[in-house]
């Protein structure tokens, strides 16, 4: 395993989900309370990001083109557009490393919402795409108060199935390669728990995969590699920790940031891992907080679906 990078530099105060998009070759990731959208490609060096009218807990590809977010009042999709400026939603803010300047990014296209329920004093949170192309999508409140966040499955055609309706920090969420088994994340439980998968591809049978001991931070964001191995943050728990199909401890990448917020493959060959950070909340934050990371060939990953919607 080589050291440890800074793949993009920036002052996002509570960086998040990221997710490697197979087809168009680059990271999306989000900063959440900065209501931003940022996307990177390593092989370029290319940068953009796009405003959001609205806090964004997560922002995965869709099939076909565009984005569906995880927004404060609910998940919504931005269709493609070769330019940028006002989209209703969102607007493209800058571009960086590209010679055909301000809005040439995807990104900022047409949105409509696909499923819209606003709730006072909650938020979306962190997200993420099952193999059967349907958005599982979290919120919390925003002073984290306990059984007021949810756990949603949203499927292509907008038909909502609630999964969990008392959580208080909804986190990471990926899926083994077999797609038999769902990993989760409440981070206040401190644990990772693993749920079956019955046929309609609802999850079954919860039960602890994993517990973070006290003192070492709360698990969140998530990601599954190609051997099945679980890879979680920990928020101000400076780390990042890989544990096997069985639940055991195997490996730990000591960060130099305190609050690590999710991990995921990326790259030609899905084995570099980036990984997104907050200063949100710190008094004297590290300088690379705020900044998206990366381990180049720390693993192998697994491809990402695409939202299917």
């Amino acid at each position: 395993m080589t050291a440890l990078e800074v793949a993009v530099p920036a002052q996002a105060a509570l960086g998040e989900g990221p997710t490697w998009d197979v087809r168009a070759r680059r990271l999306i990731w989000v900063d959440v309370l900065g209501s931003r959208v940022h996307t990177y490609d390593p092989a370029s060096g290319r940068r953009t990001v796009m405003t959001t009218e609205q806090h964004v807990g997560a922002a995965k590809p869709r099939a076909g083109g565009g984005l569906v977010v995880n927004l404060r009042d609910g998940v919504g999709l931005y269709g493609p557009t070769a330019s940028g400026g006002s989209t209703g939603a969102g607007k493209v803010e800058r571009t960086e490393g590209d010679e055909e300047g301000e809005g040439s990014d995807r990104t900022g296209g047409t949105f409509r919402w696909l499923h819209r329920e606003p709730v006072p004093g909650r938020r979306a949170n962190d997200a993420a795409v099952a193999p059967d192309g349907s958005l599982w999508c979290g919120t919390m409140r925003y002073d984290e108060a306990p059984g007021g966040g949810t756990l949603s499955r949203i499927a292509p055609d907008g038909t909502v199935h609630a999964i969990l309706d008392d959580v208080a920090v909804s986190n990471g969420t990926g899926w083994s390669p077999d797609g038999r088994r769902v990993y989760y994340v409440d981070s206040p439980t401190r644990r990772i728990d693993v749920f079956g998968i019955a046929d309609d591809g609802l999850p079954v049978d919860r039960r602890p995969f994993a517990t973070v001991e006290d003192g070492s931070g709360f698990p969140d964001g998530l990601a599954v590699d190609a051997d099945g191995c679980v890879w979680v943050a920990l928020w101000d728990g400076g780390a990042v920790r890989r544990y096997t199909p069985d639940g055991a401890l195997d490996r730990v990448i000591d960060l130099p940031v305190s609050r690590p917020t999710s991990c995921a493959f990326g790259g030609a060959d899905l084995t570099d891992l980036y990984i997104t950070t907050a200063r949100t909340g710190l008094t004297a934050p590290h300088p690379m907080s705020g900044s998206l990371l990366v381990v180049p060939g720390a693993g192998k990953g697994l491809p990402q679906p695409e939202f299917a919607g």
